[in-house]
């Protein structure tokens, strides 16, 4: 999941109480200072072809969707190293593109193309779906899995349903609410028209499509469920072809670990009113981070029922946490402990840095009960406040901050 701090530019890949927000691939979109505008893309036409082999389409059209196809084949979403002939496509071991997209092809913006999983770990897949079927190394991917008990189901059902989804490994499905399931059928943006709770208007295809993606990875649901344009802090779906998803662009937050320090202290500010905001919200959704590192947690579940749908990306060997588990103190300790030393430690004078260094330590102290550590994390966040600059570097919140008595 990638929550996005504001309108400008670092990144966080994440997984509530009704659905759990995971940290795999840690790059949270905070608000920086203002950057220059996206450079012009040179618009001389070139040999490259992204093709259905690339994009998945050759194995999976029943993959995460087909909206943005057409600015893949238009040439419309492209990298400025991609554009020399000789270059080619880029690998296709890499989890993410940087990439430049236009809806005139005289205006570019940077934008982020993913694959939800590596191309290793769809090869595996695929193989698990052929195998689940006694078929071929090589099978069709789409009529093996219409085949499944549990896409029949999803046929006959009307609503997504609990059961629907039951033992997927997605931490977003873990403890799924109706409400939240009938957010997701509502904002599933890969159909014409999401605006009901219904799966009526839903083709076969379609179902097929959101139960795959639930299955492999739900980050593009997260981010169409709960879009930037209702003040979520995550970054703008743009659509799907095939395995890859396309979203707007972030920044690793780890390229800022050696920012200036009224720099690091106003990123570190952001991030803990992110948390605030996810855990006390007007629509009464409580996210929550189970891991944050570099890396992809592989999730399974013992003592549920299991079918390939469970099982395509984790193989079913590890356990996802009990909803009963989930403490509000949750997210901040994982971020007190893993994210905010490498921002704030040893960057400030003291006494100042004395009393970063305790706050980040009651926060980050698991021992301790949920008011302990949400006391801990406001008193780190009232000391990090005048550490921020007031400047036009900051377009966010600028010239806001200049009029304000309290900033």
């Amino acid at each position: 999941m990638e929550p996005q701090l504001g309108p400008e530019a670092a990144a966080l890949r994440p997984g509530w109480l009704a659905l759990l927000l995971w940290v795999s691939a840690l790059s949270c979109s905070f608000s920086l200072p203002a950057s220059s505008p996206s450079s012009l893309v040179s618009q001389v036409r070139t040999s490259y072809n992204f093709g259905r082999t690339f994009l998945g389409l050759d194995k999976c059209n029943a993959c995460i969707g087909t909206s943005i196809c057409k600015k893949f084949f238009k040439e419309e979403i492209r990298s400025d190293n991609w554009l020399a002939s000789h270059l080619g496509l880029p690998p296709d071991f890499l989890l993410s593109y940087p990439a430049n997209y236009s809806d005139d092809s005289k205006i570019w913006r940077p934008v982020e193309i993913f694959r939800l999983v590596s191309n290793y770990q769809n090869e595996i897949s695929d193989r698990r779906i052929c195998a689940s079927a006694s078929a071929p190394r090589t099978c069709s991917i789409e009529r093996v899995l219409r085949k499944t008990e549990r896409f029949q189901k999803w046929l006959q059902a009307k609503r997504l349903t609990p059961d629907l989804v039951q033992g997927l490994a997605s931490p977003l499905l873990r403890c799924p609410s109706q409400r939240l399931l009938d957010r997701v059928v509502r904002r599933y943006a890969e159909v014409a028209d999401a605006g009901s709770i219904f799966m009526d208007h839903f083709t076969d295809r379609d179902k097929l499509r959101l139960l795959y993606t639930l299955a492999v990875n739900s980050h593009p649901i997260l981010l169409q469920i709960f879009p930037g344009a209702e003040g979520w802090p995550l970054p703008q779906y743009l659509g799907s072809c095939g395995r890859f998803l396309v979203s707007t662009s972030t920044r690793p937050l780890q390229e800022f670990y050696g920012a200036p320090p009224d720099q690091a202290a106003d990123l570190a500010y952001q991030l803990l009113g992110v948390l605030e905001s996810l855990r006390s919200n007007d629509l009464n959704y409580f996210f929550y981070f189970t891991h944050i590192d570099a890396g992809i947690q592989e999730a399974t579940r013992a003592g549920e029922n299991k079918d390939i749908f469970s099982c395509l990306v984790s193989g079913c060997q590890a356990q996802l946490p009990s909803c009963e588990s989930v403490s509000e103190k949750q997210s901040l300790v994982l971020v007190c402990q893993k994210l905010l030393p490498r921002l704030l430690q040893g960057r400030f004078p003291s006494p100042v840095q004395d009393d970063i260094d305790s706050a980040l330590a009651q926060c980050g102290d698991s021992t301790r009960a949920d008011p302990e550590v949400l006391g801990a994390a406001s008193w780190l966040k009232h000391i990090l406040r005048p550490l921020r600059t007031c400047d036009s570097r900051f377009a966010y919140r600028y010239p806001d901050c200049k009029y304000n008595d309290k900033f």
